[in-house]
């Protein structure tokens, strides 16, 4: 009888565990609640008629006691001024020090960090499997540290469901997402961060279960072991068409700049952005800024963006660098220095 006990509770052990390690969704939130923020940010967009003004709200996590913040791409990477609200309603200002929008991810560094605030840790995403249960909390409509409770309802390898975002690795999800969630953080059960949000897709506007994360893996490695390069420029590049309908030289193509966010490094080279935006038959296209040809020498085409990419992040702070624009039917080298 006392082997058949031991026995039992041998087994019944790494249940217990299980069960001691796994929390409830309140608890998980209380514990979370203040590595969560709201971002406030604003930017400039260009429309048919001409330069304005704009504001965005979404969400992130603090990951560090040194103030780093994770968020996602569309919420900060091109905008002028951002503002990071805590539990409470504390704010402070932010910078972006690395960001991918391949992958729609950003990083922030905070000027100060509020008394109380707690980071939250990092997870390793690749033991999570469908059906796991996450929650997510951040600021939905700007509603403020709402919770939503769902499960992962499927795993999609880079390069597989937005040909926009090659880069991420993405969780899919049935927990609510809505406008303000993006960049907010995906917990798992156990209080670490397993994603960063990044958008849901919905026909009637709503939420309709098809929320999509990207995995705290993908941002680990694109924003803190290859910290990817942050130019601050939003743009695209230039189809064939377009090139030739602009007067490029002979197989020439290169990204066209719409916006350029205050002080980035595409800032401080002294890029220009578009003043107006225009439909030549081909889509709308952003039209009187720069126009990108070559970045160390790499032709600004989409083959080569990952070449580019690989080629600014792996220099070091300081470094200079060199970019051939074509403005105002000029070919000019710009010179920069990497933050």
């Amino acid at each position: 009888m006392k082997r058949l006990l031991a026995a039992l509770l041998v087994v019944a052990l790494p249940a217990c565990v299980s069960v001691a390690e796994a929390q409830a969704p309140g608890e998980v939130f209380r514990k979370v609640a203040p590595s969560v923020v709201v971002i406030r940010a604003k930017g400039r967009d260009i429309s048919a008629s001409g330069q304005s003004r704009f504001a965005e709200t979404g969400s992130g996590v603090l990951i560090s006691q040194d103030g780093k913040v994770m968020t996602a791409a569309h919420v900060v990477h091109a905008m002028d001024e951002i503002s990071v609200e805590f539990l409470g309603g504390e704010t402070v200002k932010a910078h972006v020090v690395a960001s991918e929008p391949a992958a729609d991810l950003s990083l922030l560094q905070l000027a100060r960090v509020p008394s109380g605030a707690k980071s939250s840790p990092l997870a390793n995403s690749d033991p999570i499997q469908v059906g796991d249960p996450v929650i997510i909390v951040g600021a939905p409509y700007g509603l403020s540290y709402s919770l939503s409770a769902g499960l992962i309802s499927a795993r999609w390898k880079p390069n597989t469901v937005y040909k926009t975002m090659p880069l991420a690795e993405f969780f899919q999800t049935t927990a609510t997402i809505n406008t303000g969630n993006s960049g907010g953080p995906m917990f798992g059960m156990n209080g670490e961060v397993i994603g960063i949000v990044s958008h849901n897709i919905s026909k009637s506007g709503g939420s309709e279960g098809l929320g999509f994360v990207v995995t705290i893996n993908t941002a680990k490695k694109l924003l803190l072991e290859r910290k990817s390069f942050w130019s601050g420029l939003e743009g695209q590049i230039l189809q064939d068409a377009e090139a030739d309908l602009l007067n490029l030289p002979p197989g020439a193509t290169g990204y066209i700049i719409k916006t350029v966010a205050k002080d980035s490094p595409g800032d401080q080279l002294g890029l220009r952005g578009a003043t107006m935006i225009v439909n030549l038959g081909h889509g709308e296209l952003p039209l009187g800024g720069d126009i990108i040809l070559f970045v160390e020498g790499i032709k600004a085409e989409a083959a080569n963006l990952a070449k580019i990419r690989d080629a600014l992040t792996s220099k070091a702070s300081g470094s200079p660098f060199k970019v051939t624009v074509l403005r105002a039917g000029k070919m000019l080298e710009l010179s920069g220095r990497v933050p």
